[in-house]
């Protein structure tokens, strides 16, 4: 099988594929929407292999973002390459769909709801075509930079490392100084 490194990527809101891309013909979209129906909706990292090819998500407050990947590729790429591609649609649409979010009317009556359909729907399809080209463009920033990837890859672990060595460090001194205070019996010794 050829290398063709991210083949397919989405962002979607819950079950609804917001925007997508890819330069590949086949089945890619079908089996992720199938996945993604099947996926629990808690926030985290998931990945699914099937016929040579990692479906791999990346869920957080209520957005999933998809790649999907050639095996051969690994997973550090298609990891990092949704941490990007999240960052990147926080920062350009977190703030419009937070509002969006709070202006929605539970008891809203149904000519109110088919005018919130439409507008919703014309919201994704405004997506559609400002984040796939985005989405095409990190793809293949992931794909042509793969050190740098590593290089961030590398540079998280290491944070994450760092810190959980902190939290341990600050833990076993919290332990010490209780311990002092109980056998000094205060500040006296």
């Amino acid at each position: 099988m050829s290398q063709k490194g991210l083949i397919y990527s989405f962002a979607a809101k819950g079950t609804v594929v917001l925007a997508e891309h890819t330069s590949y013909s086949g089945n890619f979209s079908t089996i992720a929407v199938q996945c993604l129906q099947k996926l629990p909706s808690n926030s985290g990292k998931y990945t699914y292999s099937c016929d040579g090819h990692t479906f791999n998500f990346l869920i957080d407050s209520g957005f999933v973002f998809l790649v999907v990947a050639d095996e051969s590729v690994g997973r550090s790429v298609p990891l990092v390459f949704l941490e990007r591609v999240k960052e990147d649609f926080k920062k350009r649409y977190g703030a419009s769909i937070a509002n969006a979010e709070k202006e929605t009317d539970p008891l809203a009556d149904d000519d109110e709801i088919d005018d919130l359909f439409e507008d919703r729907f014309s919201i994704a399809y405004k997506l559609d075509r400002e984040f796939g080209p985005v989405l095409k463009e990190h793809m293949q920033y992931c794909m042509t930079h793969p050190e740098e990837i590593r290089r961030q890859l590398r540079r998280k672990m290491w944070l994450q490392n760092l810190q959980m060595k902190l939290m341990v460090g600050g833990a076993i001194l919290v332990v010490i100084i209780l311990l002092w205070l109980f056998v000094c019996g205060g500040f006296k010794c």
